[in-house]
């Protein structure tokens, strides 16, 4: 049997503008003092005092010659008045900082290849900017991470090729193209550049893990090309695929900020007819889009034009010219 709590009633509830009152008036040491301090009548004053009196259910001055002085029950609250008064006046400050983008705490998610190629330069120019403000980084792969960031569990993501849903906004970061991967000495590492479908009949190394919009965007582009990749090796990470096509075990396919650290045994060349590409996005709550440390963040994750380093050794350089 739920035995019922009692619900207790207070008969009064201390009034913080009139706390502010008595203390002004014991600070100043007499009612006419505190009122012209404060710009109100004495009467005003005393009746601040009085009503402050009956809720707190005791004096809380007692006369001293021409002036006042405070009893046990009002030091007090003055004293608490005090503490109130700093108190608002650091919330004040905190929440002038906040607002203005100073301090807080944003929570980001975000995928491997993203968290080498952008979020690293990005994190160091923006706290530059904002040193106070704490980014919480957290790996997001394999999970989607639009809906944490849909229950405010997440200020924002970095996301790819990402579908627009209500409350969410979208910025565009980049596209990432993708380059085919070879064994240094294959015969079509010759070429600067291929087509896709010359890839049609070579054994491939399939590094784009679970289902999801980057196996999708390489699905889809060889399925343009009038093929379906032949599946000679799966690996989760393209570090681990880099090895395998420098073994020999096959081609593959990867974006350009996975080749960031490239196998010293693979070359990369840029694709055409047609060339893979993924859009990166950073999403966002509509509803805190607007807040300045979380808009400088998205702001800082731009890539710079020399941010992104080019790194498919097989594109072409100005005048013609390929890599080594």
């Amino acid at each position: 049997m739920k035995v019922p709590v009692p619900i207790v009633k207070l008969d009064y509830m201390l009034d913080v503008r009139r706390m502010q009152v008595l203390r002004a008036v014991v600070t100043s040491g007499s009612v006419t003092a505190a009122a012209a301090n404060l710009g109100y009548t004495p009467s005003a004053v005393s009746q601040q005092v009085a009503a402050l009196e009956r809720q707190a259910g005791t004096p809380l001055l007692e006369r001293v010659g021409r002036g006042v002085r405070p009893t046990a029950a009002g030091r007090l609250l003055t004293e608490a008045a005090g503490t109130i008064s700093e108190r608002v006046a650091e919330a004040e400050t905190a929440l002038a900082d906040l607002r203005a983008g100073r301090t807080g705490r944003l929570v980001v998610r975000y995928f491997a290849t993203a968290g080498a190629a952008l979020v690293p330069p990005a994190l160091a120019r923006f706290r530059r900017e904002h040193p106070s403000v704490t980014v919480d980084l957290r790996l997001a792969d394999p999970d989607d991470p639009l809906p944490e960031v849909e229950r405010a569990e997440a200020d924002l993501a970095i996301v790819v090729r990402a579908v627009p849903r209500p409350g969410v906004h979208l910025t565009h970061l980049l596209d990432d193209p993708y380059r085919a991967v070879l064994p240094k000495g294959h015969p079509l590492a010759a070429k600067r550049v291929l087509d896709l479908a010359d890839l049609a009949a070579e054994p491939w190394v399939d590094c784009e893990g679970p289902a999801g919009p980057c196996r999708e965007i390489v699905r889809d582009a060889c399925a343009a090309a009038g093929f379906t990749p032949s599946v000679a090796v799966e690996s989760d990470d393209y570090a681990t695929a880099q090895g395998f096509v420098a073994a020999g075990l096959g081609v593959a396919v990867m974006p350009e900020t996975g080749l960031g650290n490239r196998h010293p045994s693979v070359v990369a060349r840029r694709l055409r007819r047609p060339e893979p590409s993924r859009a990166i996005y950073a999403a966002v709550r509509e509803s805190a889009a607007g807040q300045p440390a979380l808009r400088a963040l998205v702001e800082a994750l731009r890539p710079r034009p020399d941010g992104l380093k080019k790194i498919a050794d097989g594109c072409p350089e100005p005048g013609g010219a390929v890599r080594p």
